[in-house]
């Protein structure tokens, strides 16, 4: 499933196409209480009233001002880019080749030649990376108290200089390209950005939302007949473009024969030379993991597994970053196995598997979250230093006193919450427990357990079912399947009828569940259009009334962004109901609903609280976050509605799943299994897919990800004869 043309969202890609199949009646669905929504009635109350007017300017019309304190997701960018140099002088001591024998190159390789250069005295560490003002402290009372901080925090970082992006301008408007590209051409190329882009055209597609043939266009004004499509630097720049693609859908590396054929789809002539020059000019990796030789029963010696009916792996693309990322995730996990000393804990299974071993892996559904807060806690009481660390505040919140001990993974890395950093930029922890572990991303789980020191015991905890991390990898779903370590399987189920209905779906079953106390309402629907009026109806008045949870804390999921019942058109609904308003900000109000993305892959929900010269600031769980103007178009969007994959980490008292008939194609049993999941006392199903959804539940099967991790660790931890 790809991301709908023009699509700029921050979140993780999950649209589907729409189709003109809307189908009549209610088909199969879940048994609920009604098919007309709790007491669903034909008339709806007024409109929630309004946000009163501010007294700051808009943020669009006010002028500069001097920049504020370092936000969290720009701390988080800053430690993330200090700790993946890091990795590199880790590599760089011990004198050998990357993992897969690919030579570093582009960033990665920058970022080594930065650290050798220091440490040969040749250049200040501050000289290499980008600094910011110190992180102040979460205002939030029942955040538990942070130890010593660790190194300061960077600067914050700058924009590109003025000069670049005014010479970008001109070279924009010489190839007939929008001039509001410069300040991201800028951003993404450095420096010399101009001249990068009259020598190289396509590097344009070094900009997130550029098309090739947009790209193709701008080449062909600047470069008039010199250039055509098989042009060395168009196929280059198309390679890395088709894999960075990929990367938005979730995988690291694609097949080259996946690739190949994408260029033949752009019109490259000779795609495998294409790949081959992309290669040779170090633009991306080639990967070849091998697999060990299979003694032949029969005849008694090696059998030859090479040809393509001995089902040798294909060869890989990948690009640097990522490569990077999942070899060094991978030796950290091996790391914390070799170095953690054996225990006898005495407790539950958990403790005792936790006792034994540096990686543990716990699955489970919502109940089974307690077990491993517990082994936490009983961690504390033998003198260990222990934390917990969820996907989200929202998460955090869901364990109840619990959370009051519980940080997020973000603010963890970012230095916000949880224990400092020693002089090598560990943490100080002999036990970390990170729940909703299936959201981790492969360079977020790399950030994470370089940040661990020899010794310390990683306990990674999630629901096997759910969907994916929004941003690249499959982290523990590979570790899962890679069997390197124990992994405890929880026997606590979910309770009552909605806990009964979610887990019937993660086996492949739609059952019919009594729901007495209204948990489970399913609303039948002709059309989007009907789907849209239905779902605020619901929000607004009918869940409120009969639930008793009002709009502020009921969640609409949908399956995709756009379609007729996408969370654009239902957040437009919703906002004209629950907060009419201008858009004096951007387009927001005070008051509105939104998801938040600070970086890539990750999403909060907040609420406006008002707009100042600086960009909008939001009410995000128990912070206050500013958002710059600049990133405000980018980064931001109503919240009323998320797709499921922004909503993965996070439950709601109430839920309201939109399933009108132009998503049928986009439903899966993650996907179902996600949505549903998010509710904790009452699931509405605004139902429009007919027989799409019980045969979503049986058959529908995410797509799978292309990724590396798993035989990396296999090839690391496996045991001899194995």
């Amino acid at each position: 499933m790809t991301e709908p043309s023009g699509e700029t969202a921050p979140e993780a890609p999950e649209d589907v196409e729409p189709t003109e199949d809307v189908r009549e009646g209610t088909g199969t669905a879940p048994a609920g209480t009604t098919e007309d929504g709790p007491e669903a009635t034909a008339g709806e109350p007024d409109a929630a009233e309004g946000a009163g007017e501010t007294s700051g300017k808009p943020a669009e019309d006010a002028g500069a001002s001097d920049a504020p304190g370092l936000s969290e997701a720009q701390a988080e960018l800053a430690a993330q880019r200090e700790l993946r140099a890091r990795i590199e002088a880790r590599k760089a001591e011990k004198g050998g080749p990357v993992a897969a024998g690919a030579k570093l190159s582009g960033t990665a390789a920058d970022l080594l030649a930065a650290v050798r250069a220091v440490e040969g005295g040749a250049a200040k560490g501050s000289a290499f990376y980008e600094t910011a003002a110190p992180v102040p402290e979460p205002s939030a009372p029942e955040r538990p108290p942070t130890a010593p901080p660790g190194p300061p925090a960077p600067e914050r970082p700058t924009g590109p200089a003025p000069a670049t992006t005014a010479a970008v301008r001109e070279v924009l408007a010489r190839g007939g390209a929008p001039e509001t590209l410069a300040g991201p051409v800028a951003a993404a190329l450095g420096e010399g950005a101009a001249a990068i882009l009259l020598d190289d055209p396509w590097q344009l597609l070094a900009v997130a939302g550029v098309r090739p043939e947009q790209a193709d266009g701008f080449a062909r004004a600047l470069l008039g007949p010199d250039c055509g499509p098989g042009d060395p630097r168009r196929t280059v720049a198309l390679t890395v473009w088709l894999l960075e693609q990929a990367a938005l859908r979730g995988h690291t590396a694609l097949e080259t024969a996946t690739v190949c054929a994408g260029l033949a789809a752009h019109s490259v002539p000779d795609p495998e030379e294409a790949v081959d020059t992309a290669v040779s000019e170090g633009a991306v990796h080639l990967f070849r993991e091998e697999r060990e030789e299979e003694p032949d029963e029969e005849a008694g010696e090696k059998a030859d597994t090479s040809d393509e009916s001995g089902g040798a792996p294909p060869a890989l693309l990948g690009l640097d970053r990522y490569a990077l990322a999942e070899e060094s995730l991978a030796e950290g996990l091996a790391r914390l196995v070799r170095t953690a000393t054996a225990d006898a804990w005495e407790g539950s299974e958990l403790e005792r598997a936790a006792g034994a071993h540096g990686l543990v892996l716990h699955t489970g559904g919502e109940a089974a979250r307690a077990e491993p807060v517990a082994l936490a806690a009983a961690a504390r009481e033998r003198g260990l230093r222990a934390l917990v660390a969820v996907h989200s505040d929202g998460g955090r919140r869901a364990l109840g006193a619990a959370g009051t001990e519980v940080v997020t993974v973000a603010a963890l890395l970012a230095g916000a919450a949880g224990p400092g950093r020693d002089e090598d930029g560990a943490l100080a922890l002999d036990l970390l427990v990170v729940l909703d572990a299936p959201q981790l991303d492969v360079e977020t789980a790399a950030t994470l357990v370089e940040s661990l020191p020899d010794g310390c015991r990683l306990v990674l905890s999630g629901d096997p079912e759910v969907l994916g991390a929004p941003g690249a990898g499959r982290v523990f779903a590979d570790v899962l399947a890679a069997k390197v370590c124990p992994r405890i399987a929880s026997r606590v189920p979910d309770p009552g009828p909605l806990g009964e209905l979610v887990s019937g779906i993660g086996v492949g079953e739609l059952n019919q569940v009594e729901a007495p106390g209204k948990e489970i309402v399913i609303v039948p629907v002709r059309d989007a259009g009907e789907a849209v009026h239905r779902t605020v109806q619901l929000v607004a008045d009918s869940v409120p009334r009969a639930i008793g949870v009002p709009p502020e804390r009921t969640q609409v999921v949908t399956v995709g962004h756009g379609g007729s019942a996408g969370t654009r058109a239902l957040n437009a609904a919703l906002k004209q109901r629950l907060n009419p308003g201008p858009g004096r900000f951007g387009g927001y109000d005070p008051g509105d609903r939104v998801a938040y993305a600070p970086v890539p892959g990750r999403t909060v929900t907040g609420t406006v609280l008002s707009a100042d010269a600086e960009g909008l600031r939001l009410r995000c769980g128990d912070d206050e976050l500013l958002v710059p103007k600049e990133r405000v178009e980018s980064a931001l969007r109503h919240g009323w509605a998320l797709t499921a994959h922004q909503a993965a980490g996070t439950r709601w008292p109430a839920v309201v799943a939109v399933l009108p008939g132009d998503a049928a194609g986009g439903l899966s049993r993650p996907w179902v299994y996600t949505a549903f999941g998010r509710a904790e006392r009452h699931l509405s199903i605004v139902h429009g897919v007919d027989q799409a959804l019980p045969r979503a539940v049986a058959e529908g099967v995410a797509p799978e990800r292309t990724t590396r991790l798993r035989p990396l660790l296999e090839g690391l931890l496996a045991a001899p004869g194995e």
